[in-house]
């Protein structure tokens, strides 16, 4: 027999699922089988399902014909595992190194009815070292096996079926199950606790338990918190069947009810307003069925005076005595930012005075009337006329012309601008006129952190690649997003995307996970694409034609990406190496990340400035290289995927995956996963070529793979998609795969 089931009930967390998974089935532990309940979710959790189980016979995958809720589904998984033990584990939270191994030590060495586990809460601001909070038991941690009945201070661990590991069979012959609603945890921890037999504790944090910005119910306003009653009330129903056995939990479990009480009704981001009267009445009504005869432990200071009012029902006083709290706390911050605006105006009246004025005219202009036929373009910080927004703004002018348009760009890239293309310069009146009437603001990077979002303007961010680095708040585990980035003011800025166009499922799924916000996702693949999607043999020889290549010569397209933590980084790269294996009659283009173009030699990386090698880092439109390259060679960037819509070989040149995966995060392990050949030294990439290892069986088969899971969304007709839902409002679009 297995020695532990792992339930996983999954709805909408196709930004988490992958972590939970992986900390499962990575573990070094496996002894355990995964029991994971797609409750009908409307993402792509199911695919996700799907991809793990053809890989790993420990995960089974039930698929609930109709959502019916997170206790439900994990009944349905209860009832389909054969473990010793089970543990219910959120799918969007995941286990630390070494859980399962330690966890199975402890049931092994104390045969528990219930192991409770400690965790980490992980907060969705701040993944740094040290960060997250450990759960402190209420009871001291040891070896022994025990009863709440005689330690009733175990039952102020968190009560969530998470934390606990629990025997199998004394869970069915218990008949317990989780009920519907929310706080379902409520009505199974408390009797499960209360009826065991044999408790014992592993003082080691197990589970990361993730604080969701978005998604979460303790995030949710909602009149559905009123259901706690009923889970409370069924908590306490039992304990009435139990009779005399449970009177010496009574006086914990009474505290604890009315503690929850309390703690929902002083958030302020749970109930409307307008029912905290009424909770307040409802919790009172708790208050004096549930009493024990006895009476309970009551705390001093305002809790305890909180607690008397409640049993009195002196609602006015309560609601007084919060609003005076509230205040208290405001007051600091109110003070801390008092006289910052005449600080800010003299600090830029000083060191900015015209950028100042300017923004005064922002602000002016956000004033005035939106203009309801105006859309605003820019891509890669004002860099020019390219990218998403490109394609948008090229398919708008066809199936939307009642749409006007303008570019930002930089006043140095001004001349780069396509003939007949609106534009206005960074930094002008036209610029902060234009970003504050517009209705469609579109970019596929960030725009600055003074822009306003105006009600009813539509903000489209377009992203400008599918992410093999981590992005967002994931940048705040590894070392270069943890010290380069504020994300307090990245969230302020994703908070104003009303849609995110996505490349593929995958790209949503990480999207979600390192921006969480509320915007739409738009999976319709990248609208640069298109061309890609689209290109014929005629767009293919003009391509080459422009950039001087015969008909029959070969032609490789080296892309690298750029190394934060590496300043001045240069690849492992002989040019003229590389040009002799390849041969008199290919081409060596070398084309080096945008992120250094104010800063470039004239060069790109180890370039040599003639012979069959050319520099390409200056082209203005990097698909016309995907068009004529017969070969990609790149290591961690985007370029691959868009590549892989032409269907043709690509090499990974990573000889630094390990250090770049620690220091800048990754995704995946393109070394692992590849769209075709690996190499890991210079040595090695010659050997491909050499060899022919470039488009072997093996790298077709991997190539075959990669387009099917990055690339089946580009169909061409991406850019309208966009259009018709995110400037026109028509309803969700549909895509290929």
């Amino acid at each position: 027999m297995t020695l532990i089931s792992i339930v996983v009930p999954v709805y909408k967390v196709q930004g988490y699922l992958r972590e939970c998974l992986d900390s499962i089935l990575g573990q070094s532990f496996t002894d355990v089988e995964v029991i994971a309940v797609d409750d009908c979710s409307p993402d792509t959790s199911g695919q996700i399902l799907a991809e793990y189980a053809a890989r790993d016979p420990r995960l089974t995958v039930l698929s609930l014909p109709a959502n019916v809720g997170l206790g439900k589904a994990r009944n349905a998984g209860l009832d389909a595992a054969t473990g010793e033990y089970v543990w219910f584990l959120d799918s969007d939270d995941w286990l630390t190194d070494g859980a399962l191994r330690a966890v199975a030590n402890r049931l092994r060495d104390t045969t528990p009815d219930v192991l409770i586990v400690d965790h980490v809460r992980v907060f969705w601001n701040n993944y740094h070292a040290g960060s997250a909070l450990r759960q402190a038991f209420p009871t001291s941690p040891g070896a022994e096996v025990f009863d709440v009945r005689t330690r009733p201070e175990t039952l102020k661990v968190l009560h969530t079926a998470w934390n606990k590991v629990t025997r199998r069979e004394f869970l069915v012959d218990l008949g317990l199950r989780f009920e519907a609603g929310w706080y379902e945890d409520v009505s199974f921890t408390f009797p499960l606790l209360v009826a065991a037999e044999r408790v014992t504790v592993l003082d080691r944090a197990c589970v990361n338990y993730r604080q969701r910005r978005t998604g979460a119910i303790t995030r949710t306003r909602s009149a559905r918190h009123f259901e706690m009653f009923d889970h409370w009330g069924h908590t306490f129903d039992w304990l009435d069947a139990r009779g005399p056995q449970a009177d010496p939990v009574r006086p914990e479990l009474f505290g604890l009810m009315i503690s929850h009480y309390l703690m929902v009704l002083g958030h302020g981001g749970r109930l409307p307003l307008e029912l905290h009267r009424k909770f307040f009445a409802r919790a009172h009504d708790d208050y004096q069925r549930r009493l024990p005869a006895g009476g309970y432990p009551q705390p001093d200071g305002v809790e305890g005076l909180k607690r008397r009012l409640l049993a009195a029902n002196r609602w006015r006083t309560f609601a007084a005595l919060r609003i005076v709290q509230q205040a208290r706390k405001k007051l600091p911050s109110i003070s801390r930012r008092f006289g910052r605006p005449v600080k800010r105006r003299l600090i830029n009246l000083a060191r900015a005075g015209r950028r100042a004025l300017l923004r005064g005219y922002y602000r002016l202009q956000l004033r005035l009337p939106m203009d309801e036929s105006l859309a605003l373009y820019a891509a890669y910080w004002y860099r020019g006329y390219s990218c998403n927004p490109a394609a948008i703004h090229a398919k708008a002018a066809q199936i939307a012309p009642q749409i006007k348009s303008v570019w930002v760009v930089r006043r140095d890239r001004a001349a780069s601008m396509p003939p007949g293309v609106p534009y206005v310069v960074a930094g002008t009146r036209g610029y902060y006129r234009a970003l504050a009437r517009s209705k469609w603001l579109i970019n596929n990077v960030n725009f600055p952190d003074y822009v306003r979002k105006r009600p009813g303007s539509v903000h489209v961010q377009t992203h400008h690649g599918t992410p093999v680095k981590v992005m967002g708040l994931d940048q705040q585990r590894h070392p270069i997003g943890a010290t380069s980035m504020n994300f307090s003011l990245l969230l302020r800025r994703v908070d104003r995307w009303d849609y995110s166009v996505s490349a593929n499922h995958f790209s949503t799924q990480m999207w979600e996970r390192a921006y969480p916000a509320g915007f739409e996702s738009l999976d319709t693949g990248y609208p640069r694409n298109d061309r890609l999607a689209l290109a014929t043999d005629a767009e293919v020889a003009a391509a080459r034609e422009a950039l001087g290549i015969a008909a029959g010569e070969r032609v490789v397209l080296y892309l690298p990406t750029h190394r934060e933590h590496q300043p001045g980084w240069r690849p492992d790269f002989d040019a003229d190496a590389f040009a002799e294996v390849l041969g008199p009659d290919a081409w060596l283009l070398i084309r080096s990340h945008y992120f250094h173009d104010r800063q470039r030699t004239g060069r790109a990386p180890n370039a040599p400035a003639s012979g069959r090698v050319r520099d390409v880092s200056a082209h203005p439109v990097v698909e016309d290289l995907y068009l004529a390259a017969d070969v990609l060679i790149t290591d961690y960037s985007s370029a691959m995927f868009d590549y892989a819509i032409l269907d043709r070989p690509i090499v990974i040149y990573a000889p630094d995956a390990a250090a770049y995966a620690m220091a800048r995060g990754v995704y995946f392990d393109i070394t692992a996963e590849p769209p075709g050949a690996v190499a890991t030294t210079f040595g090695h990439l010659l050997d491909v070529f050499r060899t022919g290892a470039v488009d072997d069986d093996a790298a077709a088969k991997a190539r075959t793979q990669f387009r099917g899971r990055f690339c089946h969304l580009d169909d061409g007709h991406a850019a309208e998609r966009v259009v018709r839902r995110a400037l026109l409002g028509e309803p969700a679009p549909s895509a290929a795969g």
